[in-house]
């Protein structure tokens, strides 16, 4: 039977304890992830169908064990549970030198290559059907060139393959990951799409991986998500070089200029 609510119905015989345990398994399984905010108490205790002194039994017992936070005033949200994969000071540094950048783009190829074959072996008619609405709006963003879309469904895209590998391990370790792509920590996603002019090799790129897991062909999944890291690592090395280039041209320009005067 197809769910229709994140949340289940508990009988009377189980109330906090199974709220509790419900709960849990949500966050365990990463499809209540660290931020997320859960549903109001009215509409939860619905869902539940429990009273709503139960559930608060049940959200401080959770708050009690370090899963949840409950903020008066905005409600009730799952809490930071793997941490932040960096702390400022060592992000700052990161974003100051260039071999970091590529040390994160190799952690991102073997984590995104292994996640690509498990969604293909994995997805379930859902992860599939989500997997194509983030492809339209992503070709929509393209046509559009919408770039603040484009950003959005690129992440959208690598979050819901990962969700589709069905490990919670991996689930959890690369939302901290993606937060730091959010932030562009690391680089402009924009430049890729200046590469070719129009961020056409980009789009087809994700079609293809999304497509590869949509139809259940691991091997072309896997290979599509290493080559798509690829593309990005050689982009990236192509602009530093052509940045380097252009910095000694124009040491050259001020010398000749120094020297003819």
């Amino acid at each position: 039977m197809t769910p229709t609510s994140l949340f289940e119905p508990i009988g009377h015989e189980s109330l906090a304890d199974a709220v509790v345990a419900q709960i849990e398994e949500l966050i365990a399984a990463g499809i209540l992830k660290q931020g997320r905010k859960l549903p109001s108490e009215r509409d939860l205790a619905e869902s539940l169908n429990v009273s709503r002194p139960k559930l608060r039994e049940a959200l401080h017992a959770l708050e009690e064990r370090g899963l949840v936070q409950i903020r008066h005033g905005e409600g009730t949200f799952v809490a930071a549970l793997t941490g932040q994969a960096m702390l400022p000071a060592l992000l700052s540094l990161y974003g100051r030198h260039e071999p970091a950048f590529f040390d994160y783009l190799e952690y991102r190829r073997e984590q995104e290559g292994f996640a690509a074959r498990l969604a293909a072996q994995r997805a379930t008619k859902s992860d599939k059907a989500r997997i194509a609405e983030i492809l339209q709006e992503m070709e929509r963003a393209w046509r559009e060139q919408d770039s603040e879309a484009s950003r959005e469904t690129d992440i959208a895209l690598h979050t819901a393959i990962v969700d589709a590998s069905q490990n919670a391990t991996l689930i959890h370790m690369m939302a901290s990951i993606y937060d730091l792509t959010r932030q562009g920590v690391f680089y402009n996603r924009d430049f890729l799409r200046t590469i070719d002019g129009t961020g056409k090799e980009l789009f087809d790129q994700h079609v293809g991986l999304g497509q590869a897991v949509i139809e259940g062909d691991e091997a072309r999944a896997e290979t599509a998500a290493l080559e798509h890291i690829n593309y990005v690592e050689k982009s990236f090395r192509m602009g530093i070089e052509q940045k380097q280039r252009e910095a000694m041209a124009e040491k050259r320009r001020l010398l000749s200029r120094s020297a003819s005067k």
